[in-house]
């Protein structure tokens, strides 16, 4: 049964649906009432993601933002019928997520691969995805989802990659740059084997042309010098590690194997504060995509995570391609348990001084990757930040409030206000208490269109049936 609401609270909402209805009347110039697309998440506990403070309110929705937050009441009232109303009794709200290293498809905006990502995405209360790799492709496809025209988490796509390979010169710098601002790449993606004055004319472009740049970081160039450059974000905490090893070591910075690893004995973590201060001074922002190494990069067995439920969405080939690079990055000589779980160490512990004393944190899993599937593998990245010493509310902020800062849409998304946009994520249990609890949302809602659980579920199956057909 759906919770009642006190009288003036459906007085006001009654007035304002009237409104709406009289607006949309007099533009269409229709003479039947207009079909009312107005939602009110009732009686439901909203957790503030500044504060962490949980209030019980009613949330109207309308025309893909929140339009009012009310007082719920515990007495008898009219129901609203000109709205529909969700349950929100003993459930839990929280802003939807940003995956702030995620990648998509190179292919059309229409095409059941990228429909099938997104709403992967969609399904783990993904509302916003920043693209790490770009392709001229994705410009369409953040048009058609910017303008309504198809069900998708908002779209912030980067540049083609920018790397060793792709530019060799100073002036392939200043053309590829320059070409990928005009076109409305929202920022350039870096990759590794950038050399230094190449890398150092791509950031003077950049800065020239006003667009952003992020990434890697290429060993040429080195942690310092980028974080001096003024990187939008480094991911993966990349160049961090190697820059924590002396330079009385002398080693070769091309030796320093995955993200580091080869370094691990050879690092002085006394050199933490300098890089993070470096970091809070420039205003670079870290998307630690931790899950990359506590799934591709762990000591765990590729068939057992092979088995996980979630797989069962991903292509029967892109299942064997994962075990197989998992199995060629840790079956290796140089590859030990013991030695990835003081590599780790020394990752948590810079991840908990960037947060502590960096200019900020930005959730992130790296997906499509290494068996992290889209939306699913945000689940294992916040379980991840957790395990670093993060609280449940510091995570869950690295995913909603800083990206709406990072993005400078504050107030437009990453906060359930009035005047947001309806991003939001309706769960069973506090999250606060268990972040665990963000798995199996009850419902998503993305920019005022609900997702109920039944919806998710059957469109789950729907593509678990056709990986399925194509293993038998």
């Amino acid at each position: 049964m759906l919770n009642s609401m006190r009288k003036n609270v459906s007085y006001l909402f009654m007035a304002m649906v009237t409104l709406v209805a009289i607006a949309c009347q007099d533009k269409n110039d229709q003479k039947g009432p207009p079909a009312v697309t107005a939602k009110v998440i009732a009686d439901v506990n909203i957790i503030d993601i500044r504060s962490g403070s949980i209030s019980k309110k009613h949330v109207v929705i309308d025309s893909g933002k929140i339009q009012q937050i009310l007082p719920a009441s515990k007495d008898e009232a009219e129901v609203i019928e000109e709205a529909e109303l969700i349950n929100g009794e003993g459930k839990y709200l929280v802003p939807g997520l940003a995956e702030m290293h995620a990648h998509l498809p190179a292919v059309i905006w229409n095409d059941p691969q990228m429909e099938e990502t997104l709403f992967l995405y969609l399904s783990n209360g993904v509302t916003t995805v920043r693209g790490m790799l770009g392709h001229h492709l994705h410009l369409e496809l953040k048009e058609k989802v910017t303008k309504g025209e198809m069900l998708s988490p908002r779209i912030y796509t980067s540049s083609p990659s920018l790397n060793g390979n792709t530019v060799t010169s100073p002036e392939q710098a200043i053309e590829k740059v320059t070409a990928y601002q005009k076109d409305g790449f929202d920022f350039l993606k870096l990759h590794p084997g950038l050399r230094l004055h190449v890398f150092d004319q791509i950031v003077q472009t950049a800065k020239k042309v006003n667009i952003p740049f992020a990434g890697h970081v290429s060993t040429l160039v080195g942690i310092r010098h980028a974080l001096q450059s003024g990187y939008a974000t480094i991911d993966h905490v990349d160049g961090f590690l190697e820059g924590l090893v002396p330079a009385s070591a002398q080693v070769n910075p091309n030796e320093n194997g995955f993200f580091g690893y080869d370094f691990t004995e050879k690092v002085d973590t006394t050199l933490i504060p300098e890089l993070v201060q470096l970091s809070k001074e420039n205003q670079v922002w870290v998307v630690p995509t931790q899950s990359l190494f506590t799934r591709w990069f762990s000591p765990t067995p590729a068939a057992a995570l092979a088995k996980e439920p979630e797989m069962v969405y991903m292509a029967p080939e892109v299942i064997e391609n994962w075990i197989n690079s998992k199995k060629n990055l840790t079956e290796t000589a140089d590859y030990s348990a013991e030695r990835w779980g003081k590599f780790m160490e020394i990752r948590k512990k810079l991840i908990r001084s960037l947060h502590e004393n960096g200019y900020g944190l930005l959730l992130g899993s790296d997906a499509p990757q290494v068996f992290n599937v889209p939306g699913f593998s945000i689940q294992h990245e916040m379980q991840a930040m957790v395990n670093t010493g993060l609280s449940p509310l510091e995570v869950l902020q690295m995913g909603t409030l800083h990206p709406a800062q990072y993005f400078k849409e504050e107030g437009n998304f990453g906060e359930i206000k009035e005047g947001a946009s309806a991003d939001l994520i309706l769960l069973d249990k506090n999250p606060l208490e268990d972040i665990a609890h963000m798995q199996h949302p009850h419902g998503v809602m993305v920019r005022g269109t609900w997702i109920s659980r039944e919806q998710i579920d059957q469109k789950l199956k729907a593509i678990d049936d056709k990986y399925d057909k194509l293993k038998k």
